[in-house]
C-alpha cells in the first residue's frame, strides 16, 4: 500500500507553480520597467546624436549640440562624415581669420582682445577654433589657449573650441576646415582660427582661412629670416605684438624691407603695432582685417580663394582614402616580402614600389605598372 504523499510533496493550488508566475514575481519573458526606461533613454540619445537634429538645435543656439557636432567631425568615421556633409550642403560660408605665430607671441591674448573689438563693431556671433600642438611622444595636448580667453567664457555670442593638431604640420588639424563649415552652418558669421606657427608652416593657416594674420614679437628675426619662413607669401596682415618692448622699430624695418623687395600686388600687408595685454592697437588690427576682407570682395579673390581651398580639401580626402588603401595592402604578405628584399639590398625602393603596385593592380583586376623588373 502506497503511503499518502506528504504535504511538502503535494502541489498546493494556492501557491503558484514554477510555470505560473505570481503577480509579485517578475516575469523573465517581459522586460522590467528599468530596462524599458534605459532602452527609451538610449533611443533618445541616438535621436539627439542625429546630425540633422544636432544641426537644427545648433542653429537655435544650443551650444551643447554644436559641441557634439564638432566632436563628431573630429572623431571622423560615419557620424563625422554625415555631420560634415550636412554642414556642407547648407552652403553657409563663415568669414574666417587665421592667427598664427611662434609660441609666446601673445596670440591667445590678442584673440581675446580682438573678440571684444569685433563684438563692439557689431559682429553678432563669433566662433574661435584654438588649435594646440600635440606631443609627438604621448600624443596629448594641453588645450590651454582658451585659458587666456576667460573674458568671454560666459558670453553666449562667443563659442570657443580647443582642438589638438594630432601631429599635423603647423598645428592645424585636418578637421579644421570641416569644423569651420559646421560653425558656419550653425549661423556663426565669423570664425577665428588660432594656431602655433613654427617658422615654415604658416601656409596651412593661409590655406584654411580668408585672412591670415601673422603675429611676431620685437627682435623676432631679420628680413632674411622672414623670407626663409615664407611669411611673404602667407601673411595678409602683420602684427608686431608686445610693441612696447625694445626692438619693435627694427622688426618693422625688416618687415618693410621684405615687402619692398617683393613683387607688386594689389594688396600690401599692413604692419600693426599692438600690446595685447593692454589692448593698444587692437582696434587698428580689426580695421586692417576688415580692410582685407573688403579687398577680397571688391577684387573678386574671395570666391577664388575658397574654390582653391575646396580643391585642396578634396585632394586631402583623396590622399587619406588612398593612404588607408595602402595601409591595407601593406598588411598583406607581398609587401613583407618586398620590404625584406629592400632591406637586403636585393631591390631598390623604386623597383619594389613598382612591383608592389603591379601586384596590387593584378589582384584588383586593373592594369599593372609600366615596368617589369623581373
Amino acid at each position: 500500500m502506497t503511503p499518502p504523499a506528504s504535504p511538502s510533496s503535494q502541489p498546493n493550488s494556492s501557491q503558484p507553480s514554477a510555470s505560473q508566475p505570481s503577480a509579485s514575481q517578475p516575469n523573465s519573458s517581459q522586460p522590467s520597467e528599468a530596462v524599458v526606461a534605459a532602452a527609451g533613454a538610449s533611443a533618445g540619445r541616438a535621436r539627439d546624436a542625429d546630425p540633422e537634429t544636432l544641426l537644427r538645435r545648433s542653429v537655435d543656439g544650443d551650444r551643447v549640440a554644436l559641441a557634439r557636432m564638432l566632436s563628431a567631425v573630429e572623431r571622423g568615421g560615419a557620424s563625422g562624415r554625415a555631420a560634415a556633409a550636412l554642414s556642407y550642403r547648407q552652403g553657409h560660408e563663415a568669414r574666417t581669420v587665421g592667427i598664427t605665430g611662434p609660441p609666446g607671441a601673445g596670440k591667445s591674448t590678442l584673440v581675446d582682445r580682438l573678440i571684444t573689438v569685433a563684438r563692439d563693431a557689431g559682429m553678432s556671433q563669433i566662433g574661435v577654433l584654438a588649435v594646440d600642438p600635440s606631443s609627438p611622444f604621448s600624443g596629448g595636448a594641453i588645450l590651454g589657449d582658451r585659458v587666456r580667453m576667460q573674458g568671454h567664457a560666459l558670453d553666449d555670442t562667443v563659442f570657443i573650441r580647443s582642438m589638438a593638431s594630432r601631429g599635423h604640420l603647423g598645428g592645424l588639424a585636418l578637421a579644421v576646415p570641416e569644423s569651420i563649415r559646421v560653425l558656419g552652418a550653425a549661423g556663426i558669421p565669423l570664425v577665428m582660427v588660432e594656431t602655433v606657427g613654427v617658422g615654415q608652416v604658416e601656409v596651412e593657416v593661409a590655406a584654411a582661412t580668408d585672412t591670415t594674420v601673422v603675429v611676431l614679437n620685437p627682435k623676432w628675426g631679420d628680413s632674411v629670416q622672414a623670407n626663409k619662413a615664407g611669411l611673404l607669401e602667407t601673411a595678409d596682415v602683420f602684427v608686431i605684438n608686445k610693441a612696447d618692448m625694445p626692438g619693435s622699430r627694427e622688426t618693422r624695418r625688416d618687415l618693410e624691407q621684405m615687402l619692398d623687395l617683393s613683387a607688386p600686388s594689389a594688396w600690401r600687408p599692413p604692419i600693426i603695432d599692438t600690446v595685447a595685454s593692454t589692448g593698444v592697437g587692437v582696434e587698428q588690427l580689426w580695421s586692417a582685417v576688415e580692410g582685407h576682407q573688403r579687398h577680397l570682395d571688391e577684387d573678386g579673390n574671395l570666391e577664388k580663394r575658397r574654390a582653391e581651398r575646396l580643391n585642396r580639401e578634396f585632394r586631402l580626402v583623396l590622399s587619406a582614402r588612398l593612404q588607408r588603401e595602402v595601409d591595407r595592402l601593406c598588411a598583406e604578405a607581398p609587401y613583407s616580402e618586398l620590404a625584406q628584399a629592400v632591406a637586403e639590398h636585393r631591390l631598390d625602393p623604386y623597383d619594389a614600389a613598382e612591383q608592389f603596385l603591379d601586384r596590387a593592380g593584378r589582384d584588383s583586376g586593373g592594369r599593372g605598372g609600366s615596368r617589369n623588373p623581373g
